[in-house]
């Protein structure tokens, strides 16, 4: 296993920079999902990592080497693709060892890492079949199996489980993790699906614009986002959002036409500013939906999820979700103070 480090890292394309002044720093033996939406930068990082992409600036280091500028096989990596990337006329033990073969690695210690590999992912029923007879999760087991026997330092995995469905996805998302734990490697993972990030990564980078919005533990992160896009872009449903000021009259209370809550026990960064404009920001497992609440508002919809529903209410022109465990009706519902986040409206920073 080794460290990732980047410092400044810049990475043109043409005439467009793509990223720019990034840092990361990645500890050996962790698990880091760098998460965004479509064009946020993440492969492309991921890929500069790996070697794919030259650097206009900024370094790279691999367990403590400057590789900024190395050729790819000379970085101690291995890579798993979004595409399977096998060779058809080959079986899979044949696929897993190619690389081996290539660099002249000795017959004996070839056959000691497939095996292990293929233990691993249960492949061993399979070593003999071509990949046109296997299912979508058996090829893409048979693609981390290849970067497996290589040993590498550091594994990189570029959106390996968007191809297959849902099922397959979740069957795999386990046997990644339970693989992560067995090798102790550094595990470097690009996805835009948020469930996938949540439940591998000891710590993610959540990415917009070229850029890491914000970088710490899954838990961390979904319960204090660090700014406005990283609060919408985490949870289904996302994030409920509402305007309105501070008044520290008396205490503290955020305050718009349509509600008022107390938010004095709320940690806040810097001294709260009367009159300041801000943004409420609360989960919807945090809207406590209940006859008294102080908030009327009409059900619009509900979705039955299986362990819960999802009751979307019409507040004044605003869609609220709440989360509720089981089949009470809503129309009314109060906001949990102590689970609140507040953004500053023109930064939309946390406060």
């Amino acid at each position: 296993m080794a460290s990732v480090s980047i410092r400044d890292l810049r990475i043109e394309m043409g005439a467009n920079t793509i990223i720019d002044a990034l840092d990361l720093d990645v500890r050996a033996g962790e698990f880091i999902v760098l998460l965004g939406p479509s064009g946020c930068g993440k492969s492309t990082l991921l890929h500069s990592i790996a070697g794919l992409n030259d650097a206009a600036a900024g370094s790279i280091r691999i367990g403590g080497h400057d590789m900024t500028y190395a050729d790819p096989k000379d970085r101690g990596i291995a890579l798993v693709f979004q595409s399977y990337a096998l060779y058809p006329t080959m079986n899979v033990e044949a696929n897993m060892s190619f690389g081996l073969r290539i660099n002249g690695t000795p017959k004996a210690e070839i056959a000691r890492r497939v095996a292990r590999a293929a233990e691993m992912l249960q492949l061993e029923p399979l070593l003999r079949r071509k990949p046109g007879q296997l299912s979508g999760g058996q090829r893409q087991r048979v693609a981390i199996g290849r970067a497996i026997v290589r040993e590498a330092d550091v594994f990189l995995f570029d959106e390996p489980l968007s191809n297959l469905d849902a099922k397959l996805r979740t069957e795999l998302r386990r046997e990644l993790k339970h693989l992560h734990g067995r090798l102790g490697a550094t595990m470097i993972y690009v996805t835009h699906d948020q469930v996938e990030a949540m439940t591998l990564a000891d710590r993610m980078a959540v990415m917009q614009g070229g850029a890491i919005q914000q970088f710490d533990t899954p838990d961390a992160i979904y319960r204090a986002p660090e700014n406005l896009f990283v609060a919408t872009f985490l949870g289904s449903p996302g994030m409920n959002l509402f305007d309105g000021q501070l008044d520290t009259t008396s205490g503290i209370a955020f305050r718009n036409e349509h509600l008022a809550l107390d938010v004095s026990g709320y940690p806040f960064r810097q001294p709260p500013v009367h009159g300041q404009r801000v943004v409420l920001g609360v989960r919807p497992e945090d809207v406590d939906v209940r006859p008294d609440g102080p908030c009327r508002a009409p059900v619009t919809l509900v979705e039955a999820m299986g362990a819960h529903r999802v009751l979307w209410h019409r507040f004044h022109g605003r869609e609220v979700a709440a989360i509720v465990p089981d089949d009470r009706p809503g129309g009314a519902f109060a906001l949990r103070p102590d689970k609140v986040s507040l953004f500053d409206a023109a930064t939309t920073t946390r406060l």
